[in-house]
């Protein structure tokens, strides 16, 4: 039995704020890290964090279905008052989860050896790299499992949970931060460790929430849970938001390489400016997350209407909110820079390419927020074929343009792939509207 519900301005905004406050930590966390690196004085440590941030993504990018799919499937389970099929939803999440974390600590080394050459750097930036990899490696079972709690919770449009979650993980990893590495002098390591320990009590905080939320509501047997018919569309939504993320992280890899290329000072400087990028990223997450929710119920119930009001929130709120990041980034960006490196030189060659950074929640907007409708909508393939059109773009403006105006030319470049990605989704969001709400009659609903 499906559920009725509205969408309006109030509660669209009720599910976004919260995550907006909760997303915008994330960044935070690493200017922070990037901010006490940079106090050591040294221009290697900082792109060594950059490489090493970069490998420990594309672990993250592998599962991110733990956060995206659980989100939509629990979300349409919610919409369809399902709600044992929404505790396994949790169980299944958690159970890939704990397995690919272990299976990442134990290949850490092949991953190190493997990435590393591709990204290139330094030999004093890929040692850096190696160590910061080498112990974050050990936090992936808790990242993962991470993962899919907050997933889980922002399925269930539990928004303030949320918040909880990510405000504790990342301000935990934040002071820790300080302390370990401006406190004990412990450098990259520092980093490194202040991550794992946040990540495991993060998890713990994780498990008594649900124990708490579940409030003696019986819990899915292992039948319930190894239901091929369940678990095979969260191994498709895997494979293809899999592709997806690593072909993102293909694209920032390669921003990343092309940098290193130009030498450590325009590598720090890039890293840096990669900050604003995040900032605003995460900044416009709160609307998509929202997005998220709002369409993976109206999906779950079978709501054209709820559907199309979520869309045009997201994007109206994303762009309003994306000129106010970019102004704000234009503004503040020479004293952030300021605050992140004492390097003479990379302050210097970050001003120089700042205009491109702070053009990007601008540009990058579109892409954002339907990331947002797509993942609550489970319509993974769309996501994967975009990303992959999007990166050929990007490929293809680098090679022509890098040779002629090297930095600009790579940075105008990222903003191609940012741009196409958010075109080619907004054209396959109509077709898709279309081919699943074609034949049902609109609900009501009121607007806000």
């Amino acid at each position: 039995m499906s559920t009725s519900f509205k969408v309006t301005n109030r509660s669209f905004l009720a599910l976004a704020v919260p995550m907006t406050l909760a997303y915008i930590s994330t960044p935070l966390l690493g200017l922070v890290d990037t901010a006490v690196i940079g106090q050591l004085h040294d221009a290697a440590l900082l792109g060594g964090l950059a490489v090493g941030t970069i490998l420990f993504d594309v672990i993250g990018a592998f599962f991110y279905f733990l956060r995206a799919g659980t989100t939509g499937l629990a979300a349409q389970a919610l919409g369809a008052s399902n709600g044992n099929e929404m505790r396994a939803v949790l169980a299944r999440a958690l159970l890939l989860g704990l397995i690919g974390g272990v299976i990442v600590i134990f290949l850490q080394w092949p991953i190190l050896s493997f990435g590393l050459p591709i990204i290139g750097g330094t030999q004093a930036v890929q040692e850096a790299a190696a160590t910061y990899f080498a112990i974050r490696a050990f936090s992936a079972p808790f990242v993962l499992a991470n993962y899919s709690i907050l997933g889980w919770y922002l399925g269930l449009s539990k928004a303030g949970i949320g918040l909880l979650i990510q405000t504790f993980l990342n301000v935990t990893n934040m002071v820790l931060s300080v302390v370990f590495v401006l406190g004990f002098n412990w450098g990259i390591p520092g980093v490194a460790v202040a991550t794992f320990i946040a990540e495991m009590l993060t998890f713990c905080l994780g498990l008594y929430l649900i124990k708490r939320e579940l409030n003696g509501a019986p819990l899915p047997t292992f039948s319930q849970i190894i239901i091929w018919e369940k678990l095979k569309p969260m191994l498709a939504l895997n494979r293809d938001i899999m592709i997806r993320s690593m072909v993102m992280l293909f694209a920032f890899g390669f921003f990343t390489s092309r940098s290193a290329a130009q030498g450590e000072v325009v590598l720090a400087a890039n890293a840096v400016l990669e900050k604003f990028i995040l900032v605003a990223a995460f900044f416009l997450d709160g609307t998509a997350s929202a997005a998220e929710q709002v369409v993976g119920q109206a999906i779950g119930a079978k709501q054209r209407t709820a559907f199309r009001k979520a869309l045009r929130l997201s994007i109206g709120w994303g762009f309003g909110l994306s000129f106010g990041a970019a102004m704000v980034l234009w503004l503040t960006g020479g004293v952030v820079i300021d605050l992140l490196t004492t390097h003479a030189e990379v302050r210097e060659t970050a001003r120089t390419f700042m205009f491109w950074a702070v053009l990007t929640p601008i540009i990058g907007t579109l892409a954002f927020q339907m990331d947002g409708i797509f993942i609550g909508a489970t319509w993974s393939q769309d996501m994967r074929n975009s990303v992959v059109v999007s990166t050929i773009l990007f490929l293809a403006s680098y090679y022509l343009l890098f040779p002629i105006y090297g930095n600009d030319g790579l940075w105008f470049s990222l903003l191609v792939f940012f741009g196409a990605r958010g075109l080619t989704l907004s054209y396959l969001c109509v077709v898709r509207e279309r081919q699943y709400f074609g034949a049902l009659q609109p609900a009501s609903s009121t607007s806000g």
